[in-house]
């Protein structure tokens, strides 16, 4: 008999995004790796892979977060 169990149901009010069902749920149901979240609602959480890829888009063009200073992209 385990002495902890798994926490599998969020709090109320909690909303993810499960990435291998592409659903909305309310209080996580699938595991860490598959989901994104909490958000504070469901519209948030239905908007999640839009989120996801205009986050990845400003940090794909934030020159923050490129090392080489000076250099030109040879990868074309």
């Amino acid at each position: 008999m385990a002495l902890f169990k798994k926490r599998t149901v969020g709090k109320p009010g909690e909303w993810y995004y499960c990435l291998e069902h592409r659903k909305v749920e309310e209080g996580p149901e699938c595991p860490n790796k598959d989901r994104f979240g909490p958000y504070a609602s469901r519209v948030e959480a239905e908007h999640a892979m839009q989120t996801a890829q205009e986050r990845n888009l400003e940090w794909e063009t934030d020159p923050r977060w490129h090392d080489r200073k000076g250099e030109t992209d040879t990868t074309e």
